[in-house]
């Protein structure tokens, strides 16, 4: 399980949003998690919430405005309430200094309490998009992670059958690589798998009788790339002559690859000699995309040769 602690939180994320301490500093250890088992009912970040807490409670000018209504008694009442156990910090946006009850409370509770200027419909989707990000579910697929065609490619096969080298020429086409050989890959969201290369091996592929080559320091800035969204995984599969020959060559039947949850999109491509893996990925792609876009031309065939028959008939 992937946590967070708020001290990071702050310090990620004190450039963009101008987050400063106003209380409760000794509680900056206090860490985030997507642990849905044990706190199911408390969601990660959001406006002052008393039914449905947030763990990171943001509080704006709306929810201050609401405070002010009240008499002193009250508004310390009122804002104690945020300070459960689950509570991962308080965040005032967009209202200045803190007030010093909040101040107080904050510090005997041993709760964060957080500032930014920003305004908080803001700030809460900074913070939303960090967190889904940093606590994502992750894994790691072993293969080679390239930007094919503004789509997110992993090349799957076994060892030794081509795969830095089908990477190599794709690069030299004006594709980027992403990663070699290991891929760390979160679900950022519910359907969404995003994919990106560990630091140590940033830039790096090895091609077997050259060996290991930097490819931004080769190809250039534009022959690599940060990261990606998984979109489609092609597996080379070594096929002897007899079995290429059996291969289905009117499969209609789409095929997927489960990667922590997200059905992705797989397709197989048998490697044999004079074949142009290249070609048949970067095909591979485009077919993909007009797939999307509700366009099966194997199924467009068929549908058309059966209207020829029965026109025949």
């Amino acid at each position: 399980m992937r946590t967070i602690e708020i001290n990071k939180l702050v310090a990620d994320n004190q450039e963009r949003l101008g987050i400063e301490w106003a209380g409760g500093r000794d509680g900056g250890s206090r860490a985030l998690s997507r642990d849905t088992t044990q706190q199911a009912h408390v969601g990660l970040v959001g406006h002052m919430n008393f039914i449905h807490p947030f763990r990171v409670q943001v509080v704006g000018p709306a929810e201050i405005a609401y405070l002010n209504t009240l008499n002193q008694h009250d508004q310390e009442q009122t804002f104690a309430k945020l300070l459960v156990d689950e509570a991962g910090a308080v965040l005032l946006s967009g209202i200045g200094a803190a007030p010093g009850y909040m101040t107080r409370l904050c510090d005997a509770a041993h709760v964060p309490l957080l500032t930014s200027q920003h305004p908080s419909p803001h700030v809460v989707d900074v913070l939303r998009l960090y967190l889904s990000r940093v606590l994502a579910a992750s894994t790691t697929l072993h293969g080679v992670f390239l930007d094919v065609l503004e789509m997110g490619v992993l090349i799957t096969g076994a060892s030794a059958i081509g795969k830095s080298e089908l990477a190599l020429e794709l690069i030299s086409r004006g594709h980027g690589l992403i990663a070699d050989d290991i891929v760390e890959v979160d679900r950022v969201s519910p359907d969404l798998i995003e994919g990106r290369c560990p630091e140590v091996l940033r830039d790096f592929l090895e091609v077997r009788g050259i060996g290991i080559l930097n490819i931004r320091t080769t190809f250039g800035e534009t022959a690599v790339r940060p990261r990606k969204s998984l979109k489609l995984i092609v597996h080379l599969e070594d096929l002897s002559d007899e079995q290429f020959k059996r291969l289905d060559r009117m499969s209609v039947n789409t095929s997927y690859q489960e990667v922590l949850g997200v059905k992705i999109r797989k397709v197989v491509i048998p490697v044999a000699a004079g074949r142009n893996l290249a070609v048949l990925v970067e095909t591979a792609v485009r077919n993909f995309v007009l797939n999307l876009r509700g366009i099966d031309p194997t199924r467009e065939f068929i549908e058309r040769q059966a209207k020829l028959m029965e026109t025949g008939s």
